[in-house]
């Protein structure tokens, strides 16, 4: 948890807080493939009545989906789960022709891109 004195700290969120989302990738190997689809697509942002339009799918459906990936991934909210699959989409998605999975970095592909 950060300390108020740790408030001006520029020192890496993750390192301050022991976040560490990389070891969190490992367990994408427990999802079975409709979760990694889900997962997927909860990395775009939608919520859980688009998710189930998109999928052909039950809004239950994809509430039980989520608390098993949130439960498997051993992330305790949605928006863990929603990084996760951000950072790790290269891993999850099988279409060659997805650009949003280069294997360039984020920084090398935006234009004029600095440090905030």
């Amino acid at each position: 948890m950060t300390k108020r004195s740790d408030v001006g700290d520029t020192a890496c969120a993750y390192r301050r807080t022991g976040a560490d989302p990389v070891r969190d990738i490992s367990r994408l190997k427990t999802l079975t493939d409709r979760e990694k689809e889900v997962l997927l697509l909860l990395g775009t942002g939608l919520g859980n009545r688009q998710l189930a339009r998109e999928l052909g799918i039950a809004e239950r459906t994809v509430k039980a989906h989520v608390a098993r990936i949130v439960e498997k991934l051993q992330q305790e909210t949605r928006l863990q789960v929603a990084v996760l699959s951000v950072l790790a989409h290269e891993l999850l998605c099988a279409d060659p022709r997805c650009a949003c999975g280069s294997a360039a970095p984020l920084s090398s592909r935006l234009v004029g891109a600095s440090a905030v």
